[in-house]
């Protein structure tokens, strides 16, 4: 199998809310948070820091703890991966106005169609599919309990 190196952030405003990025691709969407994968010789921070800037235009954030990880295999491979590992970072910001550094047709070509803010009430009750399955839960433990002592595998 060929496992993509990912990491995503868990973006929390003062309020709690986060940021879900909209993935569309074509067979299937999700709404999950923002981030993607590693380049080679890229660090996890780094790599985070790029991708915050590209999707949200989160610029200079404060890279908190790895607080969950997360493998899937793809229904259809993407591009030359069957599959993702990904590295999910505690991310406090204030709250910002989301401004994308890439282009809406370089987000369509990474499979981004939307992306906004939530508050954990809005993810419970969405219909939506979203990743992982039970972010709602995940969120409310790292709001109610802060950052895990060791990463969590929170499962598809």
């Amino acid at each position: 199998m060929r496992i993509r190196e990912a990491v995503r952030a868990v973006v929390l405003d003062p309020d709690d809310r986060t940021v879900l990025v909209h993935f569309d691709f074509g067979h299937r969407t999700v709404w999950a948070t923002p981030g993607g994968g590693i380049d080679p010789g890229e660090s996890d921070e780094r790599a985070l820091r790029r991708e915050l800037a590209e999707e949200l235009g989160l610029e200079d954030p404060d890279i908190g703890p790895h607080v969950w990880v997360r493998e899937h295999i793809f229904q259809k491979p993407l591009g030359t991966y069957d599959g993702q590992r990904e590295r999910y970072y505690l991310v406090r910001a204030t709250r910002f106005e989301l401004r994308p550094h890439l282009t809406p047709a370089q987000l369509r070509a990474e499979y981004v169609t939307d992306m906004r803010w939530w508050t954990i009430e809005e993810i419970e009750g969405s219909d939506e599919a979203l990743a992982p399955t039970r972010i709602a839960e995940w969120l409310r433990r790292v709001v109610a309990d802060g950052p895990p002592e060791h990463p969590i595998d929170v499962g598809v």
